[in-house]
């Protein structure tokens, strides 16, 4: 019936009615239907108004449905009404005229689920073809959700009116899954199934799954219809026999409890079933004796595994497909097969996108630690605060110019002349006076890290304060519902790879990148040869400072800026450097994307404890460097033979 009615609809929205009537007319007609709805009456009540021709039938319905429906008790009319205290909005359902009445004299319409869940099927198809754009779209929305047979002609009928490219298209999209779950020409759904073998959204793997839904069953033998598959019992025999007991196939199992408690509910003379209550002591004595009680008619039949061994082994238990057709639900399988085939690539291409972007992250940060570690054996722990430094430079350009975009270019190259300043400063009044002295020099760092973070909490309080992306950097890259990566995190990538072309050019051609290599590989001679190597020293630590601190107006746009956040990273820049290859930047560069891969590959397979798998990561590189001491990329100079 809901069928015809929803056909009878979707042709009132397209052919014109003699006259269009007043919907007050026809609500009179059916005045007790309108006020005490039920599913059975409610579809005379739809017909009418669709046939109606008013402009206004679809909103009415809409009404009714929310229960903003109210009628006089006096003239029995029907008015939409919102209620304001004792008051009453009124509009009258024909006219939108407005006034306001007490509301005593007046009674809500209240319509229950049912009759709602049939008001909103029929008035999806009134809003298919809909004039507001908006309207459509929640309409195809809402047969997405709760798609169901009778909406598959009208949805067909309203593609040839469709004007909006991506309304239309999306139109298309949904009458391919309702012709491949309700079609009712076999062909026609085989085909529309395996049209969408190349589509991997959740949408699609879920209407093929519906396809496939099944229900299980048992039976003496092995029974008609489309069968899924024959399940074993032996692999859960406990839960295999309750399903027989359930479906009355065999007698209850007697438990322990049960068992010992007809034995004490019939010791007659000291004796149960003829065996003596003082040899009772056994699990056989005790099968014995129940047994004897029911070969007497006392107590039900014991139930031994043998027997329900041979019960399982009698009956046939299967999944049966909901889907009768065979066909179907071989093709459903074939192309849900293809489908999964396609997500797992594309997942493969998602945890590379996501290693890649962690792997730039770990890069950008220990890129800055690279230098002063790796070229000239400083252990700086206070590393993480230069980044510290570099993101809440950020955040004050930030307050100070408003256009994020504008700040944020201005934010890259302040940090790093502030952080240049500051790692000068603290290499010429620290680390030149405890170089060749990597104890002294890891507490002095250490020390200064807590310094820096208490000042930094001092300034800025101990809450997060918000670096903001511009709006060109907000969301993602959709390639498909399952690959998909930031645009933030595809700028910190492009923003790595600069500082790895640039750390190069410094380093291979420009004359302080010669010096620096000279210092590095053997300072004596780069002395006698003209170079100051405390003036070398000092531009490369506040080098390395300064890449820091632009890393951090990097970082800052991904991760939360606080006092704490160059902790989070000090741990992971100096494994990139340890594993890549003290001194090499190619080193850590592939340092950062082993450590990168590893993590997520181990968050992974493990994604409901990140925490483990950073533990894992960590004795991985703890083996990995017992194999290889000095890292991936060998280093040379004086860092080879230190």
């Amino acid at each position: 019936m809901i069928r015809a009615l929803l056909c009878l609809v979707w042709l009132s929205v397209f052919v014109s009615a003699a006259a269009a009537q007043d919907l007050q007319h026809i609500l009179q007609t059916h005045a007790d239907e309108v006020a005490k709805p039920s599913r059975g009456s409610v579809g005379d009540v739809v017909e009418d108004l669709a046939t109606s021709g008013s402009p206004r039938a679809a909103l009415f319905l809409e009404q009714w449905a929310e229960k903003n429906v109210w009628r006089d008790d006096a003239s029995g009319r029907f008015f939409f009404a919102s209620e304001d205290g004792e008051t009453l909005a009124l509009t009258d359902i024909d006219s939108g005229a407005e006034t306001t009445a007490p509301a005593d004299g007046f009674t809500q319409i209240k319509p229950n689920g049912g009759v709602r869940r049939v008001i909103s099927t029929v008035l999806v198809q009134f809003q298919l073809s809909d004039p507001d754009a908006e309207r459509r779209k929640a309409a195809l929305e809402s047969i997405a959700r709760r798609g169901n047979a009778t909406q598959l002609e009208p949805l067909i009928a309203s593609l040839d009116t469709e004007t909006d490219p991506d309304i239309r298209a999306r139109k298309e999209q949904l009458i391919t899954f309702l012709t491949a779950r309700f079609g009712d020409d076999p062909e026609k759904r085989v085909a529309a199934i395996k049209s969408l073998s190349s589509d991997t959204s959740v949408e699609v793997r879920a209407a093929l799954s519906q396809i496939l839904a099944s229900s299980t069953g048992v039976a003496p033998t092995r029974p008609e219809g489309n069968i899924a598959r024959i399940i074993d019992p032996t692999n859960t025999p406990d839960a295999a026999y309750a399903e027989l007991v359930e479906a009355g196939l065999a007698p209850p199992a007697v438990t322990a409890s049960e068992l010992r408690a007809e034995l004490e509910a019939n010791i007659v003379e000291g004796r149960v079933g003829g065996v003596p209550v003082a040899q009772l002591d056994t699990k056989a004595a005790r099968q014995k004796a129940y047994s004897a009680l029911a070969e007497a008619g006392i107590v039900p039949p014991l139930v031994t595994e043998d027997d329900k061994l041979e019960a399982l082994s009698s009956h046939v238990f299967y999944e049966v497909y909901d889907e009768g057709n065979p066909a179907i639900t071989d093709a459903a399988r074939e192309t849900l097969d293809a489908v999964e085939t396609r997500v797992g690539w594309a997942q493969s291409v998602d945890l590379t996108l996501d290693g890649l972007s962690l792997a730039s992250i770990y890069f950008l940060a220990a890129i800055g630690l690279a230098i002063t570690f790796g070229q000239m054996g400083v252990i700086n722990m206070a590393h993480g605060e230069f980044i510290m430094m570099g993101a809440y430079t950020g955040y004050v350009v930030q307050l100070i110019v408003p256009d994020y975009t504008l700040s944020l270019v201005m934010a890259l190259p302040l940090a790093f002349a502030i952080t240049f300043g500051a790692g000068v400063a603290m290499e010429r009044l620290v680390i030149r006076h405890l170089y060749h002295r990597p104890l002294e020099t890891l507490l002095a760092t250490f020390g200064i890290s807590i310094a820096l973070q208490q000042i930094a909490k001092n300034i800025f309080g101990t809450q997060a304060r918000p670096l903001t992306s511009p709006d060109w950097l907000g969301g993602a890259l959709v390639i498909s519902d399952v690959i998909q990566i930031s645009y933030i995190r595809i700028a910190i990538f492009v923003l790595a790879m600069i500082f790895l072309c640039l750390l190069l050019y410094i380093l291979k051609r420009t004359r302080l990148g010669l010096e620096v290599r000279a210092v590095t590989q053997n300072p004596g001679m780069a002395a006698s040869m003209g170079i100051n190597p405390d003036r070398i020293n000092m531009m490369t630590f506040g080098l390395g400072s300064g890449i820091a601190g632009v890393a951090g107006v990097g970082i800052g746009l991904y991760a939360q800026v606080t006092s704490e956040m160059g902790a989070n990273y000090i741990v992971q820049s100096f494994m990139t450097v340890v594993v890549g290859g003290v001194g090499s930047v190619f080193g850590t560069l592939a340092g950062a994307g082993l450590i990168g891969f590893l993590q997520k590959g181990i968050e992974w397979l493990n994604p409901s404890n990140t925490l483990a798998a950073q533990t894992y990561m960590i004795l991985f590189i703890i083996l990995f460097i017992q194999f290889r001491p000095k890292g991936i990329v060998a280093p040379k100079g004086r860092a080879a033979g230190d």
